[in-house]
């Protein structure tokens, strides 16, 4: 018996059409025939190699980390193409909620979903060890 992965997050809101709307329109998410998105595991292997990959990881209670949002959970957004996501971003006039940063792991920027959650987009390495 073994944990494979994480097979859904799921969000309590207000508008939970206007969210989905969001996210769809800004983000470029299609969403399924249940309104939900769906991210094929392969699709992230085959663009990533095993730096496509979700990280399920804990923080501290006192972490600044997911600010400017009050939340104790935060999403992040693995893409193919940060820099087109950034463009992308500035023309639908959503601000970033922090500076893009890249690390030895990959590129990241942040941005404030319609009910206060931080979004962290994430271009992951092929390669994690590189």
């Amino acid at each position: 018996m073994a944990v494979l992965g994480v097979g859904g997050v799921f969000i309590k809101c207000e508008d939970p059409q206007a969210s989905k709307a969001w996210y769809k329109d800004v983000l470029g998410l299609e969403p399924n025939q249940h309104g939900g998105f769906d991210f094929l595991h392969t699709a992230s292997s085959d663009a990533f190699g095993p730096g496509g990959r979700t990280i399920f990881a804990h923080f501290d209670k006192d972490v600044e980390y997911f600010g400017p949002s009050e939340k104790s959970f935060m999403i992040n957004l693995m893409v193919d193409d940060l820099d087109a996501m950034l463009v992308r971003l500035a023309d639908k006039g959503v601000p970033l909620a922090n500076e893009p940063e890249t690390y030895d792991y990959g590129k990241f920027a942040w941005v404030m979903d319609p009910n206060g959650i931080k979004v962290e987009l994430w271009q992951p390495l092929a390669d994690p060890t590189a």
